[in-house]
């Protein structure tokens, strides 16, 4: 059937044809180019045509257009910004062990557990796609279904986990201090042989996993970490994690759940590991040794006092005593509120305690100055912070997963989430941002700030490519080294307003342009 004469007669543009498909609807009438001409032997020469340009449509030609674009033009930008300044090392470390596509994969999910705290596997893919996540780490597969294998497959390779571990473990000092501690986690998973009713499970009523992790005071950040079962003690776990990670030097600031002599042999074995544990208030020595008759006041503590004594003992060990005068007001005051309200004072046994309020006592392998000691174990408290931002800042309290592997391969992506999270609040104290704001509202207007997916680096406040973002979301994104500023207004002496240059833009030499060249 002929191609109709009114459909021929449509204005279209010129060496075009009209070609009938024969299907009904609005796309019948394509118009094609017209391209040369085929010559087939024997035969008069006969026309080629090219693509379709277009097509007659309600008796007018209509060009084809691009269809709508499957990516948004315009992405939430600072967030995801500040994690990526943050994280190159991690992402070259990753690289050198994993495949590419698993970098990424592993680099954006702890992204996203940094500035979506609570996120679902559900809502990953979402996140993923309306932030520069998706531009940091492209190609990354996050369905729920993808990430569920994915996790399981993280946690089957250890290998590959105790290598990037040891990168992080390499770059520790054998005078720095690591902190060594853990943190229970609920998991009520059925299938997961990790999970098991801890000491605590009377009161809390769920099973739960214990984390082990190990923190560098120094580099004030986590540089490896284990999970245990629920029901594992921080004694019986504190040599495999030493071993499992191979740490090898260092001092080791541990509590008092993780005694000396259950690493011995591991020290013995690791002359360049050494430890700073502290030992029970009824622990013989501490009288055997007169560590509560002190000798000297530690001098430059600035919110509080302190008396303090040191003492060697046998096998070249030291011990040191501190008594926290503070600390002990608040346990006389603690011990006495308890014994009024239970009516249950004893004048002689007040009188022992008494003499112990405030008192910690240490035990170490290393002859240290006794303000060393006393800071290194101050500077401990850090740990708990990290802990604190593990479960209410990045909200990583439950395992959300089912499996044991899936279980260990989550808790090596938290693990970098949790590296992360030490760097930004690093930064964010540095800039002076924490003492007007609290971390997560820092986060949330980060997040509001919106940029042009094609806009150039670096950013620039005035470069256009931004979208809604507030003057003071500005401020922050300088604040941290995430934005240029603008230029300043200066007054001239004459009242007016001239542009201050921006130390990244080159100021123009005064005077005149030579009319020849020198």
């Amino acid at each position: 059937m002929p191609v109709p004469e009114s459909i021929r007669q449509v204005k279209r543009p010129i060496n075009t044809v009209v070609d009938d498909n024969r299907r009904d609807g609005s796309l019948r009438y394509a118009i094609r180019e017209r391209v040369g001409t085929k010559y087939v032997p024997g035969k008069n020469p006969q026309p080629h045509n090219g693509r379709v340009i277009g097509h007659i449509i309600e008796n007018k030609f209509v060009p084809i257009v691009k269809k709508i674009a499957n990516e948004p033009e315009m992405l939430s930008y600072g967030a995801s910004a500040l994690v990526k300044s943050l994280t190159h090392d991690l992402l070259s470390d990753l690289l050198n062990i994993y495949p590419p596509q698993d970098a990424y994969a592993i680099m954006a999910i702890a992204t996203l557990r940094v500035i979506k705290p609570s996120i679902t596997a559900n809502r990953m893919f979402t996140h993923y796609k309306r932030t520069f996540v998706c531009v940091d780490y492209p190609g990354a597969a996050l369905s729920p279904n993808t990430i569920s294998t994915f996790l399981q497959r993280l946690g089957q390779d250890g290998n590959k986990r105790r290598q990037f571990y040891q990168k992080r473990i390499e770059k520790v000092m054998e005078d720095h201090h690591i902190a060594i501690d853990g943190t229970l986690k609920q998991d009520t998973s059925t299938v997961n042989d990790l999970s098991a009713f801890s000491y605590k499970a009377q009161i809390k009523g769920y099973k739960e996993v214990s984390v082990l992790y190990a923190y560098d005071i120094e580099l004030m950040e986590p540089i490896c970490a284990e999970i245990f079962p629920g029901n594992s003690i921080d004694a019986s776990s504190y040599p495999a994690f030493i071993r499992n990670n191979n740490i090898t030097k260092g001092i080791i600031v541990a509590d008092k759940g993780f005694p000396p002599s259950k690493i011995e042999d591991l020290l013995k074995e690791r002359p360049q590991l050494h430890y700073l544990t502290p030992i029970k208030r009824n622990d013989k020595r501490i009288t055997d040794n007169a560590m509560l008759v002190f000798e000297e006041v530690l001098e430059g503590l600035m919110d509080t006092r302190v008396v303090c004594k040191k003492c060697a003992i046998a096998n070249g060990r030291f011990l040191y005593s501190f008594k926290d005068t503070k600390r002990a007001a608040v346990e006389d005051a603690t011990y006495l509120a308890n014994a009024e309200k239970n009516h249950s004072f004893d004048p002689v046994k007040y009188a022992q305690k008494r003499e112990t309020f405030g008192v910690i006592v240490f035990e170490s392998d290393q002859d240290l100055s006794a303000k060393t000691v006393y800071l290194c174990y101050d500077d401990r408290w850090l740990l708990e912070l990290v802990f604190s931002s593990y479960k209410s800042d990045v909200c990583l309290d439950k395992t959300c997963v089912q499996g044991d592997f899936s279980l260990i391969g989550s808790e090596f992506i938290n693990f970098i989430s949790m590296i992360v999270t030490c760097r930004i609040l690093r930064k964010a104290r540095a800039s002076g941002l924490l003492s007007a704001m609290s971390y997560g509202e820092l986060l949330d207007d980060l997040c509001s700030a919106w940029r042009l997916r094609d806009a150039p680096e670096p950013p620039l406040r005035d470069d256009g490519y931004w979208v809604h973002t507030l003057v003071n979301v500005f401020e922050e994104l300088e604040a941290l080294g995430l934005s240029v500023p603008a230029p300043e207004l200066a007054p001239k002496k004459r009242g007016r307003l001239k542009k201050v240059a921006s130390e990244h833009r080159p100021k123009r030499p005064r005077g005149r342009p030579r009319k020849t060249p020198v």
